[in-house]
């Protein structure tokens, strides 16, 4: 019969030795990103330029792609199979209501591809919710919304980044 004694060297070993059992990729080796320095990301406006982007964030080890939201179900839908499809599982959230993608704390940046009028309020809404953004241009559909976007971003000292990524693609800048 083990005593307590015993029992507590035979414990303490075992504890000191689970960190044997934890894949590499956990703790980052391998050139892997430990879950913990990843950036995860909802996607709000799956259409043609949202899932362009999806298809981008989920080729990137270091972002991880949580929810999708689009008011359009059949685009909410291929888009959360996507996701589910890259990663192995069906964990990705499916919204209608960017509200209620934007209310999850474990949610650290969005991508809005939406249609222009709508960047203003929902750009603002995720600043608000403190979340770091990214977002298709135009900036706003105004002039008074942009200034409102900054407003928000500077408050809620969140990240900004506007789409214009093609104007830095060499390819693009040869065309021209």
């Amino acid at each position: 019969m083990m005593n307590r004694r015993q029992f507590l060297k035979t414990g303490f070993s075992a504890a000191f030795a689970t960190p044997y059992f934890i894949p590499s990729s956990v703790l980052g080796h391998n050139g892997a990103v430990a879950p913990g320095s990843r950036i995860t990301i909802g996607c709000i406006g799956v259409g043609g330029m949202g899932t362009a982007n999806l298809k981008s964030f989920l080729t990137k080890p270091n972002a991880q792609v949580l929810a999708v939201c689009d008011v359009d179900t059949q685009h909410r839908d291929r888009a959360r199979d996507l996701v589910n499809e890259a990663y192995g599982n069906t964990d990705c959230a499916a919204y209608n209501d960017f509200c209620e993608l934007l209310e999850r704390k474990d949610i650290d940046a969005v991508m809005i591809a939406t249609p222009d009028q709508w960047h203003g309020i929902m750009g603002v809404a995720a600043a608000r919710a403190r979340k770091d953004i990214y977002a298709e241009k135009p900036l706003a559909y105004t002039i008074s919304e942009g200034r409102a976007i900054v407003a928000a971003v500077q408050r809620y000292g969140v990240i900004w980044q506007t789409g214009s990524w093609q104007r830095s693609q060499r390819h693009f800048r040869f065309a021209c």
